[in-house]
């Protein structure tokens, strides 16, 4: 397997759409990877440059925040936040 690049398939399973226009958190996803893993609450929030996708995390004992799940290269997260940003535009609020 090593060197061997995997095709990744991400399918958002849920988009839920807040209300409230004027706050930054505008909605939480769980996506869908190969049909084999789900990530649960992921964050779709808005920024000072738009709108970006926060993974999910706790907080630490030192009240620090720490992600729970993360992505290892660059391709696979912008392959989660295209899915994710697409489906957030295609829900009506």
């Amino acid at each position: 397997m090593e060197g061997e690049k995997m095709s990744i398939e991400i399918k958002v399973n849920r988009m839920h759409k807040l209300g409230n226009a004027e706050k930054n958190m505008k909605a939480f996803a769980d996506i869908e990877i190969n049909g084999i893993l789900l990530i649960k609450g992921l964050r779709i929030l808005n920024g000072k440059n738009g709108l970006f996708i926060s993974m999910p995390r706790l907080k630490g004992n030192n009240s620090q925040w720490y992600e729970t799940v993360r992505a290892l290269t660059k391709e696979t997260k912008q392959k989660i936040v295209s899915a994710v940003l697409a489906a957030y535009e295609k829900v009506e609020e």
